[in-house]
């Protein structure tokens, strides 16, 4: 009996993944293709999650997505930077869990009408280092493409480059070999 890997929709069905997700996964035959082509870097970040990707792996590609949405924020506001570069220095071993929840607190209190989202998508990277869920690293992403989103002329169309860029970052912090070796296998055929 040979032991096989689920299908990408499978596991995602398994981890709770919205329908849409699903829907797109059940189009994909190879799992690591699926991991390549996806143009969803929010969706990415939440399967790192849910596979329980080293945190700091997570941290780093949710750091790298909210530093997408900081050219909204205006200038001389330093909120959402700093939770980021508390959140980075928090991988690195120089700043303690509370020192980093501070600095995502008061990036997330931090709002304008422009820029709300960007300070959201700054402090959702920095509470993924300190939350056990995925939604924190997949909000960050979400939050940094709804920056782009609601400061662009072509929305929807500045939303979709910004969540695809994410996926292109998240990829470069996680390899698919990291993401595979979690996904649970499948049964006997």
């Amino acid at each position: 009996m040979n032991t096989i890997r689920r299908s990408i929709a499978d596991v995602l069905d398994d981890l709770g993944a919205c329908n849409e997700a699903i829907e797109w996964a059940e189009g994909q035959d190879d799992p690591r293709a699926a991991w390549e082509s996806c143009e969803r870097g929010d969706w990415l970040l939440w399967i790192c999650g849910k596979l329980d990707v080293d945190r700091r792996l997570l941290v780093t590609a949710a750091c790298r997505c909210a530093r997408l949405a900081l050219r909204y924020v205006p200038s001389g506001e330093y909120r959402p930077l700093i939770a980021i570069e508390m959140a980075e220095a928090w991988i690195r071993g120089e700043a303690t869990i509370d020192q980093v929840r501070n600095a995502a607190d008061a990036a997330y209190a931090y709002a304008s009408a422009a820029s709300a989202a960007a300070a959201a998508s700054a402090a959702y990277a920095a509470y993924a280092a300190t939350a056990a869920s995925a939604a924190a690293a997949y909000a960050a992403a979400d939050a940094a493409a709804d920056a782009a989103y609601a400061s662009a002329a072509a929305a929807y169309a500045a939303r979709g480059r910004t969540l695809a860029e994410c996926a292109d970052l998240v990829r470069t912090a996680i390899d698919w070999p990291v993401v595979e070796a979690l996904i649970p296998e499948g049964g006997d055929r």
